[in-house]
């Protein structure tokens, strides 16, 4: 017992350092998560690169037993599956997380690494082969052990990531899924996942320190992917080894919060034919804010404690036997289906509106899609903008307009388009979305309703962001091109 509190004192000591000085130091290059969209919680820029500080407590203590000559560094030493899986897995998502939080990363970059990934700890021995049936005996897989395996670990990857709302709140998740893992390992004496579940509890709370609400720094995609992925590969572990009675049960109930967030989201943008990768703010820990009312900080502890329910499930259906189980997964799924009819998920009221909110909005993704491909062929400046201008009938905007910047020598060059429409003649409601290439702020695209609305629906805030990024592409290109070519000029007049 004194190695796991060693290894977690250790993880928490060093995600606190590095957590500190991740934070200082974007603070003080700009690597910030701007507040200037409507799903966004926070009000003010924060650094997003904590989950450096989540891997770093993580890693700390195991590297040590690689040079520690004791009885557990030499059995972590012997079990190169576990080694590989977890150094290379865990470093190779957490390189891309990282990519994605400084660059961005598209939905088939991240993809194609995770299946990489998933796929490897397949190879190594990370197998999913039972799904227990609390009815009955439990089912061989068979052939469908590697599809069901990497659905498994991606869908954890990604579930860890979508719940990432709120401050505080993936960081708790993922802390009682280690929790749950840690408890079934030290049952059955599993000397090495306790102390790596140990290690990865200590690094969350090292982290949480500064990530609870008002949070000063968040764990973007580096923390997120990478806690997804150490809890799928470590519960598959768990899993294989308990009773074949409850295969795969315990640990998809120890993660029920985002597993069951991610499978909402899924549905919901199915349903409203939204794009199945956009965010937006109708996730468990949005509703919970907007329906209930709660505040930040109370939403989150409420989430922490159907987490800790969920947490307790998961044990009780370990010990429990058939029947006890099909009792306990009753006793949740009624508590499940209270909560989302709170939440408004099971309105039946709104039922008849979704086929027409979804027959426009795959009208709007039609239109976004040829605005964004005239734009990016537009030849010139006022090309982009004959370009863009058929949304404003499209999301029956009174205004729009797109300022193009451009710094020269000390002065800044501009050109303004605009169009007006008779469309309503309430007080306006005005958006506005700067257009950037890359890192270069190249103006901003405008539109303003006159029609009684009080926020933007976001899906027409999607249309606009993937709009504002085309024409924010477009202009670097021709603005390289004029600099490879001189006799090629962008004109900007103000």
């Amino acid at each position: 017992m004194i190695t796991y509190l060693v290894a977690f004192l250790v993880a928490l000591m060093v995600a606190v350092v590095f957590t500190l000085v991740v934070r200082n130091r974007a603070l003080a290059w700009g690597l910030l998560d701007q507040a200037n969209s409507s799903r966004k919680v926070h009000a003010r820029p924060i650094p997003r690169l904590g989950g450096i500080g989540i891997v770093g407590g993580f890693f700390a203590p195991l590297c040590a037993l690689f040079v520690v000559d004791s009885a557990v560094g030499n059995q972590f030493r012997a079990q190169t599956a576990l080694v590989w899986g977890l150094f290379g897995g865990g470093l190779g998502v957490a390189v891309l997380g990282l990519y994605d939080d400084l660059h961005g990363a598209g939905a088939k970059l991240k993809f194609s690494v995770q299946l990489a990934l998933a796929l490897g700890l397949y190879a190594l021995g990370f197998r999913i082969e039972l799904i227990a049936n609390p009815f009955g005996p439990p089912v061989p897989l068979g052939m469908l052990s590697l599809p069901f395996t990497v659905l498994w670990v991606v869908g954890v990857i990604n579930a860890l990531n979508l719940i990432d709302g709120l401050d505080g709140l993936a960081g708790g998740v993922a802390f009682f899924g280690v929790g749950t893992n840690f408890i079934l390992a030290l049952s059955r004496g599993d000397v090495l996942l306790c102390l790596v579940m140990a290690a990865l509890a200590g690094a969350i709370l090292g982290f949480l320190i500064f990530n609870f609400n008002p949070a000063s720094i968040f764990m973007g995609d580096t923390g997120s992917m990478f806690l997804g992925f150490v809890l799928a590969a470590v519960s598959i572990k768990t899993s294989a080894k308990s009773g074949t009675a409850v295969a795969m049960i315990v640990p998809v109930m120890s993660l029920g919060l985002p597993i069951m967030d991610t499978l909402i989201a899924m549905s919901r943008r199915a349903l409203v034919g939204r794009p199945m990768f956009s965010a937006d703010k109708e996730h468990i820990h949005h509703r919970m804010m907007s329906r209930l009312v709660l505040s930040h900080r109370s939403a989150v502890l409420v989430l922490y404690g159907l987490c800790a329910l969920f947490t307790l499930t998961a044990l009780g259906l370990h010990w429990a036997n058939t029947a006890q189980s099909a009792m306990l997964l009753t006793g949740m799924a009624v508590v499940v289906a209270v909560l989302m009819r709170k939440l408004g998920y099971l309105d039946l009221r709104r039922a008849g509106g979704v086929g027409e909110l979804r027959r426009k909005n795959i009208r709007l993704r039609s239109l976004v899609k040829d605005v964004t491909d005239a734009v990016r062929a537009a030849p010139e400046t006022k090309d982009i903008w004959a370009s863009v201008r058929p949304l404003a009938d499209a999301l029956d905007a009174s205004h729009l307009s797109l300022r193009l910047e451009l710094q020269r020598e000390g002065n800044r060059d501009g050109l303004t388009f605009e169009t007006q429409r008779p469309a309503g003649s309430a007080l306006p409601l005005e958006v506005r979305l700067e257009v950037k290439g890359g890192e270069v702020s190249l103006g901003w695209l405008c539109i303003v309703w006159r029609d009684g609305r009080s926020e933007i629906n976001r899906d027409e805030e999607l249309a606009l962001e993937l709009a504002a990024d085309a024409v924010g592409d477009r202009m670097m290109k021709l603005l390289a091109e004029a600099e490879a070519d001189p006799r090629r000029v962008v004109s900007m007049r103000r």
